[in-house]
C-alpha cells in the first residue's frame, strides 16, 4: 500500500514542477545479470584492456546510468569530464585517479570517489593490479561524458 503522505508529497512536487501526477511503479523491476553484453572500452577513450558492463541506463526514474568497468593492470581512461558528475565505487583491486593539476591518488576496493561536474580527471588500474569500479554517472540532455586527450605513459607513471 502506498503511503498517503509520500504519494501526496510526490504529487505536490511534480505539480509544482509543472508535471502531471507521478506514476508509481506497481512492482520492482529486475534486470538479470548477463542480460546486457559486455563491451571492450573503445581505444579512442581508453589505454590498455578495459571491459565495460552496462548495469542500467539513465531513464525517467533516475537520470544517471550505471556501469561496471574493469581495467587490466596499467589500463586507464582518457582525460574527461562529466556534465552532472560521477560517483565511483571501487569493488575490487587497486586503481589510480587524478584530477587535472593535482597529484595522482591511489584508490582501493571499498573506496568511493566523487567527480564533480566539469572537473577534468582520469581513472584506471594501478600498473601491476587490475581494478573494477561501479560508475554512476549523471546525464544532462542525454550526455554523460566529454572525452579529451589520452593520459600518456609519462603522466600515468608520474607518482
Amino acid at each position: 500500500m502506498k503511503s498517503p503522505l509520500c504519494y501526496a508529497a510526490l504529487c505536490a512536487a511534480s505539480l509544482q514542477a509543472g508535471g502531471a501526477e507521478p506514476q508509481i511503479a506497481a512492482a520492482q523491476q529486475i534486470a538479470r545479470a548477463g542480460s546486457q553484453p559486455s563491451a571492450a572500452g573503445p581505444a579512442e577513450y581508453f589505454t590498455g584492456r578495459v571491459r565495460v558492463d552496462p548495469v542500467w541506463p539513465a531513464n525517467a526514474q533516475i537520470n544517471a546510468s550505471g556501469g561496471m568497468v574493469t581495467f587490466e593492470p596499467g589500463a586507464r581512461s582518457a582525460w574527461h569530464t562529466h556534465p552532472a558528475g560521477q560517483r565511483l565505487m571501487v569493488v575490487s583491486g587497486v586503481g589510480l585517479t587524478q584530477e587535472w593539476g593535482k597529484p595522482i591518488q591511489e584508490i582501493r576496493a571499498g573506496d568511493t570517489v566523487w567527480c564533480p561536474p566539469g572537473v577534468k580527471h582520469w581513472h584506471g588500474a594501478a600498473p601491476t593490479t587490475s581494478m573494477s569500479h561501479l560508475a554512476v554517472t549523471g546525464t544532462v540532455d542525454g550526455k554523460n561524458v566529454e572525452w579529451m586527450e589520452k593520459v600518456g605513459d609519462e603522466q600515468y607513471h608520474a607518482r
